[in-house]
């Protein structure tokens, strides 16, 4: 989900227009330094006698200085813990483990045939017992219920080559950013809350934030786990992603392409189809407010770096590619540093604005880009996007109103929940036709997954967790309650396999979980050797709100009406999160 936004000094960085990729060179001009403390710094050449004692004048005068920020702060705001309802228990953090358990508890049984790898899933953990308000004399700011710093909970999945059985085993581990590292050695709260509140308790949170650790916000890196050329990385699109060792889930360091990339990165790059470049792109509240990014299929190079030219910040958080182009949403949910100076909200959806979606070449530019007018609306996922004679198709989750930074749960609308949407784009005649896909109006749902190999061309299935509505508006953030397929070639009222008309809702079925049982961080994992699209299955964190136990369920894609096959019994709580993975790993090798 949306996170804690950073505001970094941009480097130069030449980039290509060109319809091809040109190699971005890295920029090591820049260092990041203080510019308040840069005049502490004499110049003492020509009296090297002095060096030593010269030298530590800066530093001294630098450590008082932090220590009296450090009183004023401490002094002037208060934290204060933001409470949990019983509802949102499992929204609470938990501990790490700090070494593997292995799993015993299994009931029914693992396919012989599923893959060996790690179930991997992202997720807020805040620190200091949960997330935080602050109050002090320039007014309150508080954190927002996707904040909080990022846990990996992987599962995995080991089988033995003598006897064909399964060893399980669990574990969980911070991801360890610099902002998280900060807070560790001061073992208490020193970033304040800096997104929603009053305009001038934000202002002076990034004021003080920026002036005790050179940064205005935390780098969370909570949101989604992505694999490229091998590696694997943490994200969160505050910040560039950090690359883990997916074994001890140790954070090794962050993933910058030797400085070519200098932004925010987002927490859903995708793979180009046939090139396996990755496309990605970063948002930030200053101009350039987009830029577009393309990565090399084996990861060393940043291939194509491009400003967009946006009029504004939109927060966007997904990107959609189909064989030839880029997809690009311009939502009128924005990030507007001069409406909160002016003392309006840092974030706000203003359905009154204007939204579009661009189509660009792979290697264009902003003069590229056309764009398609459409009804504004709020889509954090775009299920896929792909190309269909002359129309660019483009299937997502959309809501009428924001979940980010708070959702309106006053009402029974439920406006800011999704549905799953399509737009055919024509770029031919620049027609745009978009349409709810679902026939029941009281089906929401969000965070959706495909078959990884159909990214960017057609496909017939998806799946998406349901949202339980009424559960959810007790509390900030949606519950799950149960998995959905859509078959968006079937039509709802004919469930045989007969195309459907474009004009019809999609068939869809269901799998629900029992009472005050939601799940999460749900990916779709394939059967190896599988020839169809949907041979495969769900695997998804469950927990039961009732009895405060946690499990992973795996469901048979070709039966998602029956039961789950297997049902892992987790050796601790895990938290509800957002995005899951699984990566196939051969144990053997490692």
């Amino acid at each position: 989900m949306i996170m804690a936004f950073s505001y970094n000094n941009t480097f130069k960085v030449n980039s290509s227009i060109k319809k091809g990729p040109s190699y971005v060179s890295s920029d090591n001009s820049h260092n990041h330094f203080n510019p308040l403390l840069s005049f502490l710094k004499p110049n003492i050449k020509g009296i090297p006698q002095l060096s030593f004692q010269i030298d530590d004048v800066p530093k001294t005068i630098k450590n008082t200085f932090s220590k009296l920020l450090d009183v004023f702060v401490d002094s002037f705001f208060e934290f204060i813990d933001k409470p949990l309802l019983s509802s949102q228990s499992n929204f609470g953090p938990v501990e790490e483990l700090g070494e593997a358990i292995a799993v015993s508890s299994i009931h029914g049984h693992i396919p012989s045939d599923f893959p060996e790898g790690v179930y991997i899933r992202n997720g807020p953990n805040p620190l200091f017992g949960g997330l935080k308000s602050t109050k002090s004399i320039f007014g309150r700011s508080s954190h927002i219920w996707v904040e909080g710093e990022g846990m990996l909970h992987a599962l995995y999945f080991q089988k033995s080559s003598n006897h064909g059985t399964w060893t399980v085993i669990y574990n969980n581990k911070h991801v360890q950013t610099e902002t998280y590292n900060l807070e560790k050695q001061r073992n208490k709260p020193l970033f304040l809350p800096a997104i929603e509140g009053n305009s001038l308790a934000i202002l002076s949170a990034y004021l003080f934030n920026w002036l005790r650790s050179g940064k205005v916000n935390k780098y969370i890196s909570n949101t989604n786990v992505f694999e490229h050329s091998g590696k694997f990385y943490s994200i969160a699109e505050s910040d560039m992603p950090q690359e883990i060792d997916i074994l001890s889930l140790k954070t090794l360091k962050n993933w910058d392409l030797s400085a070519a990339w200098n932004r925010p990165f987002t927490s859903h790059p995708k793979k180009a189809p046939s090139t396996g470049e990755l496309v990605t792109f970063g948002v930030e509240p200053t101009k350039p407010f987009l830029v577009v990014g393309i990565i090399s299929a084996d990861g060393k190079k940043l291939v194509h770096k491009v400003d967009l030219k946006l009029n504004r910040c939109s927060l966007v958080h997904d990107i959609g590619v189909t064989q030839r182009y880029n997809v690009i949403m311009d939502f009128p949910l924005t990030i507007d540093l001069n409406r909160l100076i002016r003392g309006g909200p840092l974030i706000k959806y203003n359905k009154k604005e204007y939204a579009k979606i661009g189509v660009m070449p792979r290697y264009g530019n902003a003069n590229s880009i056309k764009w398609f007018e459409v009804e504004p609306n709020c889509t954090f996922h775009i299920i896929n996007s792909f190309e269909e004679g002359d129309e660019v198709v483009v299937r997502g989750c959309r809501s009428l109103d924001s979940l980010i930074p708070e959702p309106d749960l006053s009402s029974n609308e439920f406006k800011c929940f999704s549905r799953c949407h399509e737009w055919r784009l024509n770029m031919q005649t620049g027609e745009v036709k978009e349409k709810d896909l679902c026939n029941d109006k009281a089906v929401y749902m969000d965070f959706p997954i495909i078959h990884e190999n159909f990214v960017g061309i057609k496909n017939r299935y998806a799946y998406i967790q349901v949202v339980d509505p009424i559960s959810s508006s007790t509390q900030d953030g949606p519950k799950y309650r149960g998995l959905a397929k859509l078959y968006f070639e079937e039509s709802s009222t004919d469930i045989c396999l007969s195309i459907r008309d474009k004009d019809e809702p999609i068939r869809m079925e269901y799998h629900m979980f029992e009472k005050n049982t939601f799940c999460n961080g749900s990916t779709f994992v394939p059967r190896d050797g599988g020839v169809e699209e949907d041979d495969g299955w769900i695997i998804t964190f469950v927990h039961n709100e009732d009895t405060n136990k946690s499990e992973v369920h795996i469901i048979d894609t070709q039966n998602l009406t029956g039961e789950a096959i297997a049902k892992i019994g987790m050796p601790c709580r895990v938290p509800y999160g957002f995005h899951g993975a699984f990566m196939p790993i051969s144990f053997q090798d490692q």
